[in-house]
């Protein structure tokens, strides 16, 4: 006579009884398995630490931005020719000659009839800032 398991039990002859390795249910009284969804789970935060990576960048890229503009007025402002010691908290303005240079001057825009180009402050770092 054969040896034979009822149906109910798991058993094979590889394995031995192994119903707790399986991935799935084996009685009508066992509790229901389920594979956590780990793909969404990663889709969803590799977004949010994209989305965050893409907000720095951009945050990087306006500091960027803004102190090449600072860094380009600076050269502007020093390459000007002027014939004075600039003090610091004193406002200058920036003006065009007619053969492509810049001078810089006390005089301000709406006391004569000059290209302006722009009004600067010299701060105490001897920075330029532009108003």
């Amino acid at each position: 006579m054969e040896n034979k398991k009822p149906d109910n039990i798991v058993f094979s002859d590889d394995k031995g009884y192994n119903a707790s390795f399986l991935p799935y249910a084996t009685s009508v009284g066992a509790p229901i398995i389920k594979v956590d969804d780990v793909a969404a789970w990663k889709g969803r935060g590799v977004r949010n630490v994209n989305k965050e990576f893409e907000n720095k960048f951009n945050e990087l890229k306006l500091q960027y931005q803004n102190l090449m503009e600072e860094f380009e007025w600076n050269e502007l402002v020093y390459n000007s020719k002027f014939s004075f010691e600039p003090i610091i908290g004193e406002i200058y303005h920036l003006y065009a000659t007619g053969d492509g240079t810049y001078f810089l001057s006390l005089i301000p825009p709406n006391e004569w009839n000059k290209e302006h180009i722009g009004t600067f402050q010299l701060n105490s770092d001897k920075k330029w800032v532009k108003l």
